[in-house]
Parts: structure tokens; C-alpha cells; sequence
């Protein structure tokens, strides 16, 4: 992001953001961003698949079911990055969080896993 970013601004609206440097859009498109996050997963405090985490000002606005996300580690990927509703902010739709909790198991992450590499892949 560019030095006059708000940090607080939910997030780019479209490919084109004034935001969003050249070298950003390449890792982003690239999932490059993502890398960094897996010191925090060998540290334990994050984990490969869950919720994304979100900023402390849209946290605080939550309601008791929204905080349920909160109960477990977040995660580099998810069933929301996977899906088409990752054009909205994460906040807007938190049910794929919600079922992902709901849901938890080794054969959902390992399928998660798979659909997330063949994403980064194809670039999507």
C-alpha cells in the first residue's frame, strides 16, 4: 500500500486501487502477501486453515454470534478466501467462518488445503 493509505479503510475496492502498489499487486495476485503468515503459524499463533482475522474496529462492532470466530485460531486461508462471496468484505459474510467452526475437521482443512494451492496456482 502506498504511504498515504488509510489504515483503516476496509480493504481495496477493485484491481485498480490508488492504494495498491504495482510490486503489492503482483504479490497479492501471487498470494506472495501471504508467506509472512507462516512464521506466525510456526509460532503457534496462527493456523493454516480458519478465520481471517480481522481489524479491531470492525471486531468491535461484532454481536455474540459473530464472535464465535474468535474462539478459534485464525488462519491463513478458508472457506471464504475459496469462495465467490471473497468479494465482499470478510466481515459482510461470516457464515463461511461460522460453518468452518462449526465443522472443524482434518479432512475439511486437507480439502481447503488442496483448493487453495490450485488457486494460488491458476492465479485466481
Amino acid at each position: 500500500m502506498t504511504i498515504e493509505s488509510d489504515p483503516y479503510a476496509v480493504n481495496p475496492t477493485d484491481q485498480n486501487d490508488a492504494r495498491v502498489t504495482r510490486v503489492g499487486r503482483f504479490l497479492r495476485k501471487t498470494s506472495l502477501d501471504e508467506l509472512p503468515q507462516l512464521f506466525n503459524v510456526l509460532k503457534g499463533h496462527m493456523s493454516f486453515v480458519g478465520p481471517r482475522q480481522e481489524m479491531p474496529f470492525i471486531v468491535d462492532s461484532y454481536n455474540e454470534i459473530h464472535r464465535e470466530r474468535l474462539k478459534v485460531l485464525p488462519g491463513i486461508t478458508g472457506l471464504w478466501q475459496l469462495s465467490g462471496d471473497r468479494k465482499n468484505a470478510i466481515h459482510e459474510n461470516m457464515d463461511y467462518d461460522l460453518f468452518y467452526i462449526r465443522n472443524m475437521s482434518f479432512s475439511l482443512d486437507i480439502a481447503i488445503l488442496i483448493e487453495t494451492l490450485i488457486f494460488a496456482f491458476r492465479g485466481v
